[in-house]
Formats: structure tokens, sequence, C-alpha cells
């Protein structure tokens, strides 16, 4: 089993450097890691570089949802309904069982008589449609029985309810163990690698040139095909060819609220219509999140701002069916990201919207972009399927739909042994129930740290959800390079507290800096970057509008420094 450990990301650059591989894909986000994985188990040699972390940008930001998208019902989008169901149900029983969970929707009715048969038309078809039997039924509830689910809700703000289930993913921890999964089976995977030119024969790429960002080296690597998998930076990626794409990224931002799970009384999370969209209210832990929005976002795409203005709006809408409103005092936490969205020149491209897109603009280069977080393997699919085309040699189909991810296997099995993982690792149940939650099988790995440091067995001061060898394993083992990687995506301590991770960022320095070798002056630094960046987020979300925001968020600096915005 692979580690990303320090001294495998720096074998996975010189490998990278010293030998052609079949396939490099450009973009640590899920599509990106998912096309490294689609590769590596078709027998191909691949490399992958990302930037920044993994899952830096949209794939830790998202709603954190696995589902068809019910409102493309609405749009008569049956295909990609049908396509992403069928993804949901892999995604839980077979590929991640350990990460996915279900989750459960009401959906409050309004009006009388035509609301339900409408609703519930749409709803029967999002269960037919799917198929597979993961997930329970939908259920028709009268007022009162809505009302039981769910005592937070006016009783004013509905006439009955539609009951349904979904399914919800850890967003950044999954998209790792997609690229940990791809190493472990031949991937070389490089983090804070950024691309800042390709190579060319002709007019056909033959691979890339890599900046490291940690050492400041630059390495060139050649590739029998390159992919574009950078999400919201296509365009900037695309750029640095030379050459017009066959279609364009315009980048949504949607921005969603995190509040303590007393705050909303509820068994089950909510779907509300609002003038535009949807509202969702997602149990997420001992939270819920709140969100989103859909607005377009020209400014800096690393780091979206959340404004005042934004903020203000969700709690508005949910604040219509809450008896008890929600205020800002009771935000812990806030974040934004941006949906990759598909526009071209033409009319084909112009109407893709969520679904995605595979072009190929120049010999040697595959471009892959748009689509909705679910649908990630089959994106990866499409765009390995387009570099395959282009080898010279009989290639496998792709078996992704077959390859649990790392702590898959064995999975059930120690989640029945859990009270016995518990007596004998001296932690309560519900500790190693949080574990299973996030490691799967690979929890043993964790519960090996703590016997032989009994301190690690200790929750981190200020967060205390999280125990002290999660950060020592993030580091070792999850490709963590940075404080603020560990705070914002192995764990979610950035939005899971009201400090936002300050209290808990020195004690979690000083667990990283074991593995990663940090003095002093660096854990410091580490520390003190991140407090800046807290304090900047903190200080956009008090702006009225995206530009006064953004401008805000930008004070505070990258941990690492990266040229393309």
């Amino acid at each position: 089993m692979t580690a990303l450990s320090p001294t495998y990301r720096d074998a996975a650059l010189h490998a990278l450097s010293t030998r052609e591989v079949d396939v490099l894909v450009i973009g640590g986000g899920v599509v990106g890691a998912g096309c490294a994985l689609d590769a590596v188990t078709r027998g191909l040699t691949v490399g992958l570089v990302e930037a920044r972390d993994l899952a830096s940008g949209t794939s830790s930001r998202s709603s954190k949802l696995i589902h068809g998208g019910l409102r493309y019902l609405e749009m008569l989008d049956f295909g990609l309904v049908r396509e992403a169901l069928r993804e949901r149900g892999l995604i839980l029983q077979r590929l991640a069982p350990h990460l996915a969970r279900p989750v459960r929707f009401l959906y409050p009715l309004k009006h009388r008589g035509w609301e339900r048969l409408y609703a519930g038309a749409g709803v029967t078809l999002y269960d037919t449609l799917a198929r597979s039997g993961a997930l329970p039924r939908h259920r028709h509830l009268t007022r009162r029985g809505a009302l039981r689910a769910c005592p937070a809700l006016r009783k004013d703000s509905l006439v009955g309810a539609l009951q349904y289930y979904d399914a919800q993913v850890d967003d950044a921890r999954h998209t790792m163990f997609l690229a940990r999964t791809a190493a472990s089976y031949g991937a070389h995977v490089a983090t804070r690698a950024e691309v800042v030119g390709f190579l060319r024969e002709g007019e056909r790429v033959t691979g890339v040139r890599v900046h490291d960002l940690e050492h400041d080296r630059t390495y060139e690597i050649r590739a029998q095909q390159v992919v574009n998998a950078s999400g919201v930076w296509t365009d900037d990626t695309q750029s640095l060819v030379g050459e017009r794409g066959q279609f364009h990224v315009r980048a949504s931002k949607g921005i969603h609220l995190v509040v303590p799970r007393d705050r909303i009384q509820s068994s089950t999370g909510l779907i509300l219509r609002t003038a535009s969209s949807v509202l969702f209210v997602i149990p997420w832990g001992r939270h819920w999140i709140v969100g989103t929005t859909d607005t377009d976002w020209r400014l800096d795409k690393a780091h979206p701002a959340a404004s005042s203005k934004d903020i203000d709006y969700l709690l508005a809408e949910v604040n219509k069916v809450l008896a008890t409103p929600l205020d800002r005092a009771d935000v812990e936490g806030v974040y934004a990201g941006l949906r990759p969205l598909l526009f071209g020149e033409s009319e084909s491209t112009s109407q893709l919207s969520r679904e995605h897109s595979v072009g190929s603009p120049v010999p040697g280069l595959v471009v892959v972009a748009g689509g909705k977080y679910t649908t990630y393997r089959v994106m990866a699919k499409d765009a390995i399927d387009a570099c395959v085309h282009s080898l010279a040699r009989s290639v496998p189909r792709s078996v992704t739909d077959r390859i649990p991810l790392l702590g898959a296997d064995g999975y059930p099995a120690l989640w029945n042994r859990r009270g016995i993982l518990a007596a004998e690792s001296g932690l309560h149940v519900a500790r190693v129930e949080h574990l299973l939650g996030r490691y799967g099988s690979l929890t043993l790995e964790l519960l090996d740290l703590i016997r032989d440091d009994p301190d690690l067995g200790r929750p981190i001061e200020g967060a205390d959800d999280y125990l002290r060898a999660e950060f020592v394993y993030a580091a070792a083992a999850e490709g963590a390079r940075h404080l603020v990687d560990v705070l914002t995506r192995r764990t979610r301590i950035s939005i899971e507290t009201f400090d936002r991770g300050v209290v808990a960022a020195p004690h979690a320095a000083e667990l990283i800096a074991r593995v990663l070798g940090w003095t002093p002056e660096q854990r410091d630094r580490e520390v003190e970057h991140y407090r800046l960046r807290v304090k900047a987020e903190r200080a956009s979300q008090e702006q009225q509008d995206d530009e006064t925001a953004d401008a805000a968020r930008l004070g505070a600096p990258d941990v690492v420094p990266v040229r393309v915005r």
C-alpha cells in the first residue's frame, strides 16, 4: 500500500523527470485524480501534477452531495440524472462505502393537491432511474409527519412533505483517496508542482515543464498524452499551449454556511425551493451545511470570497421556513467554491451546462471540463478513452467501476467489529466509528500509531472531534505538505469550529512538524500563515460585494505562491 509521504513525492518527481509516461494528468481535483486512477488501472504509465494541494479548488468546496440532481429532471435532462444516479450507487455500494453515506431529505410542500402530484411524480421517476436499490424509496408525509421529522419548520411553511434519499461524501478526502489509490497501482502523484509550460515537437504536445514549488526546481516531464483536468483553471492552462480551445469554462460561485447541529432541530436534511434555484440544509456530523448560491465569478480563482451579501442571502432564504431563525452569530464556518460550467462558440458546447465535454485541441493534448462531482468517474473514463484513441497500441477498457478505493476492502467487517476495536485500543466506540468513516479499513494504521504512542489517541486541542493521530497520519500518508492542507482538507476544522481552527493550529503544527522535519521557525511561519488566512477570510465576509470581498481575501498570501491565478 502506497503512502503519499514526503519521500514518495520526491521519488515521484524524479521518476517523472527521467522517463516518458503514457499519460500525464494536470490537476489534482476529483476529475484529475479520477483520470490518473482510470489510466493506471488500464495498464498505462501515469503521472499526476497539481500546483497546490489535492482537492484545493472546487473539489473541496462542494455541497458534499453524491446525487443525481433532482432539479435536472425539471430540465428533462434524464440522461444526466440516470448517469449520476448510477454513479451514486457505485460509490455507495462498491467504490467508497467507507466514505459515502445515505442522507435523508425532506421536501416541504406549500400547495395542496397539484404540488404533491407534480413533485411526487418527479421523485418517483428519480427513484426509478436509480434502479440500484442502494437507498430506500421516497415517502409521502402529512404536515404532522413532516413536523415530527423536522420540528424546526414553521407550521405555516408547509402543508405536507416528501421524504427521499441521496448520499453525501467528504469531497476532499474522497479526492485524496482517489489519488492515493492511483498511487498504489503505480501512478506518480506530485502536489505543489505547477505546470509552467508545454513541450512541443512541431504541432504535437509531448509533455510539460513543471516547477517544483517546494524546492524551486524545474523539471521536464515527457508524455505520450497530456490531460488538462484543471477545472476552473482550464483556460489558464490551455493558454500555455498557445492554441485556442474548443470550449471554454465559466466559473460560477457557490457559498455554504456551516452551523451547529443544535441550531436546527431536525432528524432529516431539507431541500427548499428559492426564486432562482434550490437550497439544501445538509446534516454534517455535529453540524449543518446550508447552501448554495449560484453567481458569476470573474475574480481570483484560488480563493473565491464569500461576501456579507452572500451570507445574508442564505440566512434569509433558510429563515423563511424556520420557526427559530438563524443569525450571523450561529455561523461557525463559511466556504466558497467555483463550479466549472462550460460555454463555447458553438451551439453544442454552449448547451452543455453541468454536462462535461472532452476535446483534443492539438495532437497529444486532451482537455476534459464541465460536469459535476458525482460523475467524475465517467468524465475520467471519457478523457482516458480519448488518450487511448491516440496511443499506437491496444489498451484495455476502463475498469474503475470495479476498483474499490483504498480503505473500502474489509470496511464492513471492521464496522461490525468496532466494539472490539474500541476495547483493544482503549478508545471510545464513537471515536472508532469516526475513524472508520474517514479511513475505512486504513483505520488499523491509525490504531497502530496510537498503540505505539498513546498520546496520539487524545483529541487535538480546539477541535475535539479529531484525534492527534490524524494530524501525524495526514502528513505521513495523505500527502499533506502544509498546515493549511490539514486544517482545511484532510480535516474540516477550518469550517467546523467558531474560531476557524486558530486554537488548534499550533497544536496541529507541532504534530505535523515531526513528520515533515520543520524547524521551529518553519512551524511558527505555518501557524502565522494560517492565522492570517482566517483573518482575511473573516474580513472578506464583512464586505458587501464580490470586488471588495476578493480584495480582502487576497490580503493573506499563499503559503506557497503559485504563478497562475
